[in-house]
């Protein structure tokens, strides 16, 4: 699935392409995705032009000045800048600028493409927690988010009314460097543990944004090319390999059927 690094580059990639860009098309190939695609955008959006795209989580919103485009990728969307003319399988989505055509790829239909006056008010997204990479995600705010809640430290940082965008991968690899236990209850966390783990998922994501996320699987930039962050995964995705800190084996275990990945001697 794409999370945040992959959102973030993605958004990054698309921007100055067509930022102050009028749409001169919108075209809904395949309407069925999560929701359905609003039939109104085909006119609505036609003559507007793009005031700027943003990401909240796993969210790009293309801002116009009557309203927002909210856009998730779901499992295995992705959007590219199109040169093609023939559309290819599981093409969605289209909206077409002057020189500029993006086109949203989604085979196992999990994405969203939907509207709002406000994003900030939409209900998949007002009740979103804070941005990790943002002044206010820090060890306090984890300290206090954290009382009296029995879960496990691990699930606590995926829970995206809590934190967004930090998903399975990016949250064994913050665990990972901050030497933290997934299975430590999160109301034993110390404020001391808090703060290393905030640093750690600021390191991770943004290392994985500048390298242009990890790609595992589909996950591929508007450009089509690929990431590079999994070349640097530690124990992400490597069941039984060394750890590069200790040598010991990677374990796997799963959680909240998830499956998690680290080190029993370094994260102790």
């Amino acid at each position: 699935m794409p999370e945040l690094p992959e959102v973030e580059t993605t958004k990054n990639g698309l921007l100055p392409h067509i930022k102050n860009k009028k749409v001169t098309a919108v075209n809904i190939l395949f309407p069925t995705l999560r929701f359905q695609i609003p039939p109104h955008l085909k006119t609505s959006l036609v003559n507007k032009k793009l005031i700027d795209l943003k990401r909240r989580g796993k969210y790009l919103i293309f801002q116009f000045k009557n309203g927002d485009l909210i856009v998730h990728l779901g499992m295995s969307g992705k959007i590219k800048i199109s040169k093609l003319i023939k559309y290819e399988k599981h093409d969605h989505f289209e909206l077409i600028f002057n020189d500029i055509t993006l086109r949203l790829n989604d085979p196992r239909r999990f994405g969203c493409v939907l509207w709002a006056d406000n994003y900030n008010n939409h209900r998949l997204i007002k009740n979103l927690g804070v941005e990790p990479l943002s002044t206010l995600f820090d060890e306090n705010y984890l300290f206090i988010k954290s009382d009296n809640k029995k879960t496990n430290i691990k699930s606590f940082i995926m829970n995206s009314n809590i934190l967004v965008g930090v998903g399975n991968i990016y949250a064994c690899e913050s665990l990972f460097l901050a030497k933290i236990n997934p299975l430590l209850s999160v109301n034993k966390v110390s404020k001391k543990q808090f703060k290393l783990l905030t640093k750690a998922i600021k390191t991770i994501l943004k290392n994985a944004i500048k390298k242009g996320g990890t790609t595992l699987k589909d996950f591929a930039n508007v450009d089509g090319e690929l990431g590079y962050f999994s070349q640097e995964l530690q124990v992400y995705n490597l069941e039984n390999k060394k750890c590069n800190n200790c040598n010991n084996k990677i374990l796997r275990i799963v959680q909240n059927q998830r499956a998690t990945f680290y080190c029993k001697n370094c994260q102790n």
